[in-house]
């Protein structure tokens, strides 16, 4: 046997020696010289395994310079395979190219299956597989003579180190027991193509003949290997060729590498002399000739040159290799390529750490190169305030300078293309703008500038810096009264404008709005103290959302909307968040729906609303359409108090909207309120916990934490609540505070000095009730009124801190055990604004969102918004609803419905039906002395007394002033007495309705709707009886009585209709999600009913509460309640829930305002007397419900199907609540 070719010594070779025996065909041209000899080694110390970036390292070895270049540029796995597939198609191996995607495809795939090195061993195998079919199957014969079809060698490589069930089923073997076994199969489906030697033959031959000069080993070489192998056999379903090495037996010493052997066993050489059994060893990668190259390509090749992957094996096939397969031990020389491999991998991962460092430090010289383009930007700013403080008097001398209308489009440079995005140009855009003003601003009226004389200026600040701005004019009543009188003659001509002229003008304020973008979101910043990122990223684009939305809106009003006109004049008053979103919010609808609005800004955030007023009138707005007053809170009161004033929509503190209700009761303006909340945030444990913080971080510290809308309550259950903190806390130390112009800060300062000692006391009362407070002190500038990112764990339910809204950056934590705790905790605030939740179970998020008492909830995420989607609250939240189609019924009223006459009533509003009206009882001999009734004809026998009570909890109840009324005819006799109740019976009606309202609610709309139709049936075999009542009450005629029954009983059946008809609807947003729209029941209605068609406006008012699943506390009319008082029996008959309907009579007025006043009833409807109306909004001050009156109006007609059942009742029935459900489990970007 010949010996080695390449080292000149018996010794083992050098591993380049290897590399530089293997020959792979022809070099391409232009892929570089012979790969270099000097190439460094290091020792490695831990356990030589493969894995698919050593492999892919190995491929680069075996190349040239130019291959290994190439897949050092190759970045991603389908680049080095599809290179690795050219490199072996250029070099002769593949003449098919679909043959050579595939095999780089099978590659790919055993490649990401090898990719973990502690991976099944079974994995890695494969991939091995793989890379010897690419590499090392080839056609042609092993060199030499010997020419044929002889597949490659083909083996398990199986590493001692796991074991898989599979395929390794005898686990009890000894672990020193080892044997490696050379398995080839083949079946009919396997054959040889015609005209080729069997792949025995080929193989015989092969091993037969000569090696070549410059194989790796030869079978003559003395120091080579020896293996005692046995005698082929026959196996099923194919020929199986097996050598097997005993179990345990040691190998000689000085072995060779581990090689790949081919048996040649009871043959005859060509030459005549006979093989027998001996010791044998064929290299890994033999060393071929040249001259496959120029054979002709065939069909019928051996699919055996590729060796399928297991998963393509016949039972038989897998069956005959867990028969042979044995495991085989390492050796010496493959270990010292593995390491020489590794030494390259990790010298590419110096290389590779060298590149990050560096890139490392370029990021930090950049921050430091912004940080001082930012300081100058600073020191540029104050220069050019103290320039124009300097020419003030000159300006104030000459009047402000004007400028002309191309150049007041700042939003284009000098060549009328946009400027570069960069906060070097932001300062000058803001400067040119403040100066073409004169940086002195008057009111927006009319369409042009006002500036009366001696008014009082406000300075207004930048609130980062205290830098000054501009001054704007404190406005007074005549001021006031001057942009009422133009938006009332706008009102005029805006309000009878076709809806497309309308929606034409909106599109165009939203298209100038965009031009000016940059210029707003800057203003915002700078005005209020928001980070120019959310402004200019969240803000301005909902802005002009909302303006593009509601263009639709008002095209479509006499579709959409039929039925329905615009109030007048509306005045909206802004809070200081979020000023220029709440504008949009507020004006948008109004001016769809054709109404004009007199806007007055918060003290501190005048300048945005100005500008807006300014670029709508650029835009082509009507003069007097949007009118924009500046002032004090006193302002804002004289605003809403005018008595053209028609709506007033208001956004700010809880006390600020109880004042303007307190102004407003009585004078017929509709009030929509927007007011705080102290939101929860709920994770449970199902939650992914990363993303939560992230979200909570969104949540609370969001514009400083003075948003309504922040999560300022974390509700965290108790099996997450410590891990949940501590990730928390580390997401804290990273938020950055400072200048609100710098866009990679997460906080910037507050309103002023006075807010934040305010936040000081509440955090130090915490502190002092014994709580834990942590603050992330490290971020905070030196100077400013700006404060630390707060957290508060360890309070308790009642301390202020829980209770109370706390306006800033302070987080409270509270924790639970159950999902049912949870929702008690997030209810158990008077607010109800927004709320979200955390968790991945759907089911469990869901039933949440609907048991929480709020107007918004968003499942897995904060702050979504859209102009589609309604936003409002409940409670001491507000009502009344921004954004989407429930926000055009703010600024509407019905076609039919007269403008209520607004003028101020003299009455003392505390002291207004608070007595109890009482009469004498009546003496027997007098004429207003009921008739005794007598049931025989000659009238001997007198009829029972009939004793009238009220009705609450499912039964009939005494008075509590165990007094009664009575009840005269139309004659003026008396024809019954009636309980006369009280506040008292007023409390146990409302407390039972509290006790039925959650049950109620959550019984299906069938099972309502049948019951208002037995409340139909039985009212229809009472028909007689009752229509008797209303003629000997009402002095109605007898065909009039039955006319009124019968439409009650329609009324009935017109409401079970509606009982799953009105239950909500999906709005179309932008968020890749579902936002559902749920119109929930209100909760504990008090319904106050006119004299008018006593039996009629019962069942109208009574029917629209009940099928939306509300709870009714009835007052029926006070003049005629036996119809009312007679309705109780049929509610008995017809498996109606005690406490769902509760009748107390009474005096009217006194009884509405036990009702206005009590804390558990969420909503009034009263229609009476004009001082009862202004009553009853005074007194639902206290918890700030809802209330609907009808000011005093002389007449609704019950009996018109607008008046007496319209949408208007379904709309008063109701509360909206947006739910935000986002996806992005399969297409999430």
């Amino acid at each position: 046997m010949a010996g080695l070719a390449a080292p000149s010594s018996r010794g083992a070779p050098s591993v380049y020696a290897i590399y530089s025996s293997m020959e792979y065909g022809p070099v391409p041209e232009g892929t570089g010289a012979a790969q270099s000899t000097d190439r460094p080694k290091a020792p490695r110390t831990r356990a030589a395994t493969w894995s698919h970036r050593e492999t892919l390292d190995f491929l680069a070895l075996w190349g040239e310079e130019g291959i290994q270049a190439q897949l050092n540029r190759c970045h991603r796995n389908a680049d080095v395979y599809q290179w690795i597939s050219e490199r072996m198609a250029e070099k002769g191996y593949f003449r098919d190219e679909d043959q050579c995607r595939t095999k780089g495809k099978d590659l790919k795939k055993s490649y990401k299956q090898a990719r973990l090195q502690d991976g099944l061993a079974r994995q890695r195998c494969r991939f091995f597989h793989e890379l010897d079919a690419i590499l090392g199957g080839r056609r042609g014969g092993g060199g030499g003579g010997g020419g044929g079809g002889a597949a490659p060698p083909w083996c398990q490589v199986v590493i001692k180190e796991e074991s898989d069930p599979e395929l390794d089923p005898e686990q009890g073997l000894p672990e020193d027991d080892y044997a490696w076994t050379q398995v080839s199969v083949t079946d009919g489906s396997d054959l040889d193509p015609q005209g080729e030697p069997p792949a025995a033959a080929a193989a015989l031959a092969a091993s037969s003949s000569s090696q070549a000069p410059g194989g790796l080993l030869r079978p003559e070489d003395a120091a080579a290997p020896s293996l005692l192998h046995h005698r082929p056999r026959q196996a099923s379903g194919g020929f199986v060729k097996e050598e097997n090495s005993p179990a345990g037996e040691e190998e000689p010493a000085g072995a060779e590498p581990y090689l790949y052997p081919q048996e040649d066993a009871g043959r005859e050489s060509p030459g005549g002399s006979s093989l027998r059994p001996q010791r044998v060893e064929e290299p890994l990668l033999r060393r071929e000739s040249r001259a496959h190259l120029d054979a002709p390509w065939r069909a019928g090749l051996s699919r055996r040159a590729f060796p399928r992957p297991r998963t393509l094996l016949s039972t038989r096939e897998k069956l005959a290799q867990l028969r042979n397969r044995r495991k085989r031990p390492r050796d010496d020389k493959f270990d010292e390529l593995i390491r020489d491999i590794r030494t390259h991998f990790r010298e590419r991962e110096k290389l590779f750490q060298g590149l990050w460092e560096e890139e490392k430090a370029q990021r930090e010289k950049d921050r430091r190169l912004w940080t001082a383009e930012m300081d100058w930007i600073r020191q540029m700013w104050t220069k050019s305030q103290k320039e124009g403080d300097a020419a003030g008097e000159e300006k104030e001398a000459n009047g402000p300078r004007l400028i002309k209308e191309e150049n007041w489009n700042l939003c284009k440079g000098l060549d009328g293309d946009p400027p570069k995005d960069t906060s070097v140009q932001e300062p000058p855009l803001l400067k040119a703008w403040l100066e073409s003003r004169g940086r002195s601003f008057g009111h927006f009226v009319d369409g042009k500038w006002v500036k009366p004389g001696g008014r009082e200026t406000c300075a207004t600040k930048n609130p980062t810096t205290g830098e000054h701005l501009a001054t704007t004019l404190q406005g007074n009543g005549e001021d006031v009264k001057a942009a009422v009188t133009a938006a009332t003659n706008a009102f005029q001509i805006w309000g009878q404008q076709p809806a497309h002229v309308r929606a034409r003008h909106l599109y165009n304020v939203a298209r100038n709005i965009q031009k000016h973008q940059r210029l707003l979101s800057l203003l915002e910043s700078l005005d209020s103290g928001k980070l120019l990122r959310e402004a200019r990223d969240a803000d301005l684009p909902l802005v002009v959302r909302h303006f593009y939305h509601y263009a639709g809106w008002a095209q479509l009003m006499d579709v959409e909307m039929k039925g329905w006109k615009p109030l007048g004049v509306v005045a909206v008053l802004l809070p200081r968040d979020s000023p220029l979103l709440t504008l949009a919010w507020k004006v948008c609808p109004a001016l769809a729906m054709g109404n004009t609005v007199v806007l007055k800004p918060a003290s501190s955030t005048r300048l945005t609303a100005l500008l807006l007023a300014e670029v709508c009138a650029q835009a082509g707005l009507p003069p007097g359409v949007l009118n924009v007053v500046t002032g004090d809170q006193g302002l804002g009161e004289a605003l809403a108090t005018h008595s053209d004033i028609d709506q007033v929509a208001f956004a700010g503190s809880v006390e600020a909207g109880r004042n303007l209700r307190r102004a407003t009761a009585g004078t017929g303006k509709k009030l929509s309120l927007q007011l705080g909340g102290k939101s929860p945030f709920i994770v449970f444990d199902s939650a992914d916990l990363d993303s939560a913080v992230d979200g909570l971080v969104d949540a609370i510290w969001l514009n400083q934490g003075q948003a309504h809308n922040a999560g300022s309550q974390l509700l965290l259950q108790e099996s997450i609540a410590k891990d949940f903190i501590q990730r928390l806390k580390r997401r804290m130390g990273q938020l950055r505070v400072g200048d609100s112009l710098d866009k990679a800060m997460d906080l910037g300062a507050l309103a002023d000095e006075k807010q934040r000692d305010t936040i000081e006391s509440l955090v130090a009362e915490a502190r002092a009730e014994g709580a834990e407070i942590f603050q992330a002190w490290a971020a905070l500038p030196s100077s400013g009124p700006f404060y630390p990112p707060t957290l508060i764990t360890g309070v308790h339910t009642t301390s202020r801190s829980v209770r109370e809204e706390i306006v800033g950056p302070v987080l409270v934590s509270l924790i639970f055990r159950t999902a049912k705790e949870a929702v008690a905790l997030g209810n158990s605030t008077p607010y109800g604004l927004v709320a979200s939740v955390w968790t991945e179970t759907l089911p469990l998020a869901l039933e949440v969102a609907h048991s929480l008492q709020v107007g918004t909830v968003w499942i897995n995420g904060h702050n979504m918004l859209d102009a589609a989607s309604a936003f409002g609250g409940c409670k001491e939240s507000g009502y009344g609803r921004d954004g989407g189609k429930e926000s055009l019924y703010e600024y509407v009223r019905p076609n039919w419905e007269i403008r209520p006459c607004s003028s101020a009533m003299n009455i003392n509003s505390k002291t207004f039906a608070t007595s109890q009206g009482t009469e004498a009882p009546l003496n027997p001999g007098e004429k207003r002395a009921p008739h005794p009734i007598t049931s025989d004809p000659e009238g001997n026998i007198p009829s029972v007394d009939r004793t009238y009570k009220l009705y609450y909890g499912g039964a009939q109840k005494r008075p509590d002033s165990m007094s009664s009324r009575a009840v005269l005819d139309h004659t003026g006799k008396t024809l019954a007495y009636v309980a006369d109740g009280s506040i008292k019976d007023i409390r146990n009606a409302v407390e039972a309705a509290h006790k039925a309202a959650p049950g109620w609610a959550k019984q299906t709309a069938h099972t309502r709707a049948q019951i208002l139709y037995y409340l139909a049936e039985n009212l229809e075999l009472r028909r007689a009886e009752v229509a008797s009542r209303l003629e000997a009450l009402t002095g109605a005629g007898r065909e009039d009585a039955l006319w009124e029954v019968d439409l009650s009983i329609q009324r009935l059946f017109h409401w079970a209709a509606y009982s799953d008809k009105y239950g909500g609807a999906v709005q179309e947003t932008v968020l890749y999600g579902a936002s559902l729209l749920f119109r929930e029941p209100v909760g504990v209605l008090g319904i106050t009913c006119p004299d008018e068609q006593p039996l009629l406006s019962f069942i109208s008012l009574l029917a629209p509460a009940v099928i939306r699943g509300n709870c009714v506390v009835m007052v029926p009319s006070e003049r005629y309640p036996l119809p009312a008082l007679d309705f109780y029996q049929v509610l008995d008959t017809s498996d109606v829930p005690g406490g769902v309907v509760n009748i107390i009579s009474g005096n009217r007025d006194d009884l509405s305002r036990g009702l206005a006043e009590h804390q558990d009833v969420q909503a009034m409807w009263y229609f009476g007397s004009k001082e009862g109306s202004a009553a009853v909004e005074w007194a639902s001050l206290g918890n700030l419900k809802r209330t609907w009156v009808n000011y005093g109006a002389e007449r609704r007609c019950w009996s018109d199907l607008e008046e007496g059942a319209g949408e208007e009742f379904l709309h008063q029935a109701t509360q909206c609540k947006s739910v935000w459900m986002p996806m992005g489990e399969i297409f999430a970007n």
